[in-house]
C-alpha cells in the first residue's frame, strides 16, 4: 500500500489550492434557498454498480488530489442515485415537516420552490437525472413514482417545475448567486469541500481501484485520525481519465450503512443536446416569481461557518473535532413529557440526557451531527461524539 500513500503537509498544499479557487466544475446555479443538506446531497454523486476492480497505473494521494484539483468537466449528463440515512425515527407528517418534504408550498409559496423540493433529498432513496453544458446551462430531474421535479438554469433563467402540482418558480442566476455562490452543487465540489478539512489530522490515502457506473475510478479515502469525530471515513472515487470525482460515500465512526452514498449509475461526457435546458411554463401552470428583496440569511456554508450569522457564534477545537457553541439567551430545551404529543416523542427519540461540570444538559443525535443543548440555554454542535460535547461544555464553565 507504501505507493499509494502520500505526504500530510503536502496534501494541506493541495487543499489550500483548492480553497484558493480551483474550482472548474460546472455548477447547478440554484436560488439562494436550495443549500445545505440539499446541495450537499446533490452534489454527492457516487456510484453503485461495481463490476471488478480495474488494474490502473499506481498513483500517491498527492498525484490524485491534483488530478482533481485539475478536472474541468463542463459537459455530461446522466443518471444518479442518492440514499441518505441520518438515523431520524419516522414520525409520518413531523418527519416531513423536518426534512422540508411532503407537498407543502416553500417560503414563496409555490410547490415548486426549490427549497421545498430539494430538502426532500435529505431522507431516504432518491433517483436523479442530471446534466450540464458549461457554467450558464444546467439540469437536474428528480424523478418520483408518478411525477417529477425538474430545475433547471439556462443563462440569466432559473426555472423549478413540479409536475404533480403544476407549479413553476421562476428566478434569475444573478439573484441566486448574490446570496450563494459557493453552495457545492457537483461532486467535484462535494469532494473539494471535503479536501479542504486536510491537516495533520487527516488520512489521506488511494485505496486501490473501482468501476462507477462502468468506468475506471481510483478509490481516495479520507478519514479524520483522532477519535472524537462522527465521521468515520470519506471514500471519493475518482475517474482515472478526467480527475472528475463520480462517487462521494461518507461513513459514520459508529459503523453501518453510510450517511450518504450517492453515485452516477450512468454517465456521458458528450454534449447534451440544446433543447435538454429549455423550458416553457405548460399551460395553466401556476408561475411563482422568485422575490428579488427576500431578506432571508445567506446561506449555502456548512457546518459552523454556516452558523456565522449567529450572535456570539464560537468555535472551539480545529478540523474535524470542531464545536460550534453559542447562546439561546438562557432558554433550554423542554423535555417531551413538557411538549406531549408527536413532538414531545420526537425530542424524547432523540434527546440523551447529559451531565457534567457544566450543569444538566440533553444531547440531540443523528448518525452524524449532534447536539448539547444545556438546561441553561448554552449550545454545543458539531459532528462530534457525546462525550466530546460534554468535555468542550465542562470545559468552557
Amino acid at each position: 500500500m507504501a505507493p499509494y500513500e502520500s505526504d500530510d503537509n503536502t496534501l494541506a498544499e493541495e487543499a489550500d489550492d483548492l480553497r484558493a479557487g480551483r474550482r472548474k466544475a460546472a455548477r447547478y446555479v440554484v436560488p439562494v434557498a436550495v443549500v445545505g443538506v440539499a446541495a450537499a446531497t446533490i452534489g454527492l454523486v457516487p456510484a453503485l454498480a461495481d463490476s471488478g476492480d480495474p488494474d490502473l497505473p499506481k498513483i500517491s494521494a498527492q498525484e490524485l488530489v491534483e488530478k482533481i484539483a485539475a478536472s474541468d468537466v463542463q459537459q455530461l449528463s446522466g443518471t444518479v442515485k442518492i440514499t441518505t440515512d441520518l438515523g431520524l425515527p419516522d414520525f409520518g407528517g413531523l418527519g416531513d415537516a423536518f426534512t422540508g418534504g411532503g407537498s407543502r408550498s416553500g417560503g414563496d409559496g409555490s410547490s415548486a420552490d426549490p427549497s421545498t423540493k430539494l430538502t426532500e433529498l435529505a431522507t431516504g432513496t432518491h433517483t436523479l437525472r442530471v446534466a450540464s453544458d458549461g457554467p450558464d446551462k444546467q439540469k437536474v430531474s428528480v424523478l418520483e413514482d408518478a411525477a417529477e421535479y425538474s430545475l433547471i438554469h439556462n443563462g440569466k433563467d432559473v426555472w423549478g417545475y413540479d409536475s404533480k402540482s403544476n407549479e413553476v418558480f421562476h428566478g434569475t442566476a444573478d439573484e441566486s448567486a448574490k446570496h450563494d455562490e459557493e453552495a457545492p452543487a457537483t461532486p467535484k465540489d462535494l469532494a473539494d469541500d471535503a479536501l479542504k478539512a486536510v491537516d495533520d489530522t487527516t488520512s489521506v490515502t488511494v485505496d486501490g481501484t473501482a468501476q462507477v457506473a462502468g468506468r475506471d475510478a481510483y478509490r481516495l479515502v479520507i478519514k479524520p485520525k483522532d477519535d472524537g469525530s462522527t465521521i468515520g471515513q470519506i471514500t471519493v472515487a475518482v475517474d482515472a481519465r478526467t480527475g472528475m470525482p463520480l462517487k462521494f460515500t461518507l461513513t459514520p465512526s459508529s459503523g453501518g450503512a453510510a450517511v450518504v452514498d450517492a453515485g452516477f449509475t450512468q454517465v456521458s461526457f458528450a454534449k447534451p443536446a440544446a433543447s435538454t435546458f429549455d423550458f416553457t411554463p405548460p399551460k395553466g401552470a401556476k408561475v411563482t416569481e422568485e422575490d428579488s428583496d427576500s431578506t432571508a440569511a445567506p446561506q449555502g456554508k456548512h457546518g459552523a461557518e454556516g452558523l456565522s450569522g449567529l450572535d456570539g457564534l464560537n468555535v472551539i477545537g480545529d478540523g474535524w473535532d470542531s464545536i460550534a457553541t453559542f447562546d439561546t439567551g438562557g432558554q433550554g430545551i423542554p423535555s417531551g413529557s413538557e411538549v406531549g404529543g408527536d413532538f414531545g416523542g420526537f425530542l424524547d427519540s432523540l434527546g440523551d440526557k447529559a451531565s457534567g461540570t457544566f450543569g444538566e444538559g440533553t444531547v440531540f443525535k443523528t448518525r452524524l451531527v449532534n447536539a448539547l443543548i444545556t438546561d441553561d440555554g448554552k449550545v454545543y454542535v458539531g459532528a462530534v461524539t457525546k462525550d466530546a460535547l460534554v468535555k468542550a461544555a465542562d470545559a468552557a464553565k
